[in-house]
């Protein structure tokens, strides 16, 4: 079970949809991270050292991606996640309907998110040129916390830590 992100964070299934669909849509954030570094930093597709290292690497280790995607589905629950079950017209089951509907979220969020060098740039930080021998806390936490702030900022929520997720002021 995630983490509870604010007061009435309720929507059980929801959380179980996206608990679900965790492993499968971060193996597909990082191939999209991929795809975005080509594009925005090697659009003629050199074969350098560096870009070979971000090609050929795999991802076999999902962890220090786990806190990214459990904010940004807190995040989801929190603006769009109504705890009360909606009526589903064409037969489907509600866990279904929430797969379906977390997965488009995730998959357009991470589009846009993937448009700036910064996101890019961190996630690539948190899975390729970590050391892999040791995943040292600190630098795991700094680079997690450049991708929370950047996710925070673009749905105009704040994190506290007693009060859990609140939406900005905007003047």
């Amino acid at each position: 079970m995630l983490r509870k992100f604010f007061p009435l964070d309720k929507n059980y299934l929801l959380e179980e949809a996206q608990l679900l669909l965790k492993d499968q849509l971060l193996y597909h954030l990082f191939d999209r991270v991929k795809q975005a570094y080509e594009q925005q930093q090697n659009p003629l597709g050199l074969q350098d050292r560096f870009s070979l290292q971000i090609k050929n690497y795999k991802l076999l280790n999902l962890e220090p991606l786990e806190e990214f995607y459990y904010q940004l589905a807190g995040v989801y629950r929190f603006k769009w996640g109504d705890s009360q079950l909606e009526f589903v017209w064409d037969g489907r089951d509600h866990l279904d309907k929430y797969k379906e509907d977390w997965s488009k979220f995730f998959h357009n969020s991470i589009e846009r998110f993937c448009e700036q060098d910064l996101f890019v740039q961190a996630v690539l930080d948190i899975t390729v040129f970590l050391p892999s021998q040791q995943h040292p806390k600190q630098q795991v936490s700094s680079m997690a916390t450049r991708m929370q702030q950047f996710m925070m900022q673009q749905f105009h929520v704040k994190l506290h830590k007693s009060k859990g997720l609140v939406n900005l002021k905007v003047a």
